[in-house]
């Protein structure tokens, strides 16, 4: 069923390592989004692929991992992402920003890896000019979002949030990753139809 996919498409910051993601099947989630509906047709993203340990070692500290973590640098060696997808801006197709078609790239790619029982976040939060040169990015290329993927080592939690409580994730003592979402009655703001 989608609902169960989409549960299970959470954002993991912490994951087993020495799980290999092969490129092959990066490839087939960048196909995911390659067929996606794209704003006037222009397609303008363009990806790069790293399933390398050493790549992955350089790309790891361009990325910052939970805002609301504070006194937690991300995941440690062994946790670490073992595959990589950049989201690139193609300033040739489309001079402006790619709009809407990152974030429906970004979760296409990861639900496709839910799907295969692999588990994703998407980092925004990114050292771009540091990021470009360890990729080695045409200077026509903008880095949108990293997908970092792997397999999960963490359990993630949705808890409940009635009125306008603190939105903040945390994690308890045993390390569980919990995540408050508001209630879908908060979200509505009007209905029309029976």
């Amino acid at each position: 069923m989608f609902r169960d996919l989409v549960l299970r498409n959470r954002s993991y910051r912490r994951f087993r390592e020495e799980r290999r993601v092969r490129i092959a099947v990066l490839r087939e989630l960048t196909d995911l989004a390659r067929i996606c509906p794209s704003g006037a047709n222009l397609q303008p993203l363009r990806y790069v692929l790293v399933a390398d340990r050493e790549v992955n070692a350089r790309v790891f500290p361009c990325l910052s991992w939970a805002g609301y973590l504070a006194d937690w640098p991300g995941p440690e060696e062994g946790e670490r992402p073992a595959a990589y997808i950049a989201i690139l801006h193609d300033r040739s197709v489309k001079e402006s920003g790619p709009g809407h078609d990152a974030g429906i790239a970004a979760q296409t790619i990861l639900l496709g890896a839910a799907d295969r029982g692999l588990g994703g976040c998407m980092i925004g939060s990114i050292d771009r000019e540091r990021l470009r040169g360890v990729l080695d990015l045409d200077p026509g290329l903008d880095v949108v979002l990293v997908l970092a993927l792997g397999e999960p080592v963490e359990q993630v939690v949705l808890e409940d949030l009635d009125g306008d409580g603190d939105i903040r994730y945390w994690r308890d003592e045993s390390g569980l990753h919990h995540v408050p979402k508001r209630l879908l009655s908060r979200l509505v703001a009007r209905e029309f139809g029976d």
